[in-house]
């Protein structure tokens, strides 16, 4: 029988959401880890200098897509479980696992939220504002929680009753289909939203605003080759994108 209580797993997930909050880059996400982690700890772990000792050794490095460290939190927490009943769990194989599986979840997460779902949701937002709906933001929210939410507290669940098996299964395939389906959607909303800007009301824009969006279209495809800009590359593209507005008006 499972130690661990459905209410624990619920703060376990509550806390995920201040996983980076202690962010730094000695550690990472190491300090929100152990703090995500510490109502698991308190439940396994009744003798108070026992669960400090676990929990300092949750304090390491640690770094994986913010979402999808509740898998690795859910499978974790399993680990430990087993380690608290006196199973042959110890400090370096808990190390390991979390390694792995940070691993393994940035590399699917990363496509799923910053390259796939963000700018699905960013879209979306903008196409109901250019056809003048005031609810843009509202719909940029909604179709991006209803993702981020859902998996943010259903990953500890299903990271506790997999355990370090928990992309197998299935659940990486899962994962990969809602990458590839966001993505066609996306690639339907860009379509619908160019037309819309395009021939707002049915009439062209003029050439000016054609071939700006163009070249704005041209800048965001090349933008989008490199996986992270530097802020300093951001800074001038907006600096040049601001005097040219600045110089036509």
């Amino acid at each position: 029988m499972s130690r661990i209580q459905p209410s624990d797993l619920r703060r376990v997930a509550w806390r995920t959401l201040l996983l980076q909050a202690a962010f730094n880059y000695e550690r990472q996400q190491g300090i929100g880890w152990a703090y995500a982690i510490d109502p698991a700890l308190r439940r396994l772990y009744p003798d108070e200098a026992t669960r400090r000792e676990r929990l300092a050794e949750h304090t390491a490095y640690f770094n994986t897509q913010p979402t999808l460290a509740s898998f690795a939190l859910g499978a974790v927490t399993a680990l430990e479980e087993q380690r608290a009943a006196g199973d042959p769990v110890d400090a370096a194989t808990i190390a390991r696992v979390k390694s792995a599986l940070g691993a393994a979840l940035a590399a699917i997460g990363d496509r799923l939220f910053w390259f796939t779902l963000r700018p699905f949701a960013a879209c979306l937002g903008v196409l109901f504002a250019v056809l003048g709906s005031p609810f843009g933001a509202i719909a940029l929210l909604l179709s991006y929680n209803a993702v981020h939410l859902v998996l943010r507290f259903a990953g500890v669940g299903i990271g506790h009753a997999e355990g370090p098996a928990v992309l197998g299964g299935g659940l990486r395939d899962r994962l990969e289909a809602l990458v590839r389906r966001l993505g066609l959607l996306g690639s339907v909303l860009i379509g619908v939203l160019v037309a819309a800007l395009l021939a707002p009301g049915g009439e062209p824009a003029s050439l000016t605003f054609q071939a700006t969006l163009i070249g704005g279209l041209l800048f965001g495809i090349l933008a989008a080759l490199r996986s992270r800009p530097s802020p300093t590359q951001w800074a001038l593209g907006l600096g040049a994108l601001c005097l040219l507005v600045g110089f036509r008006h």
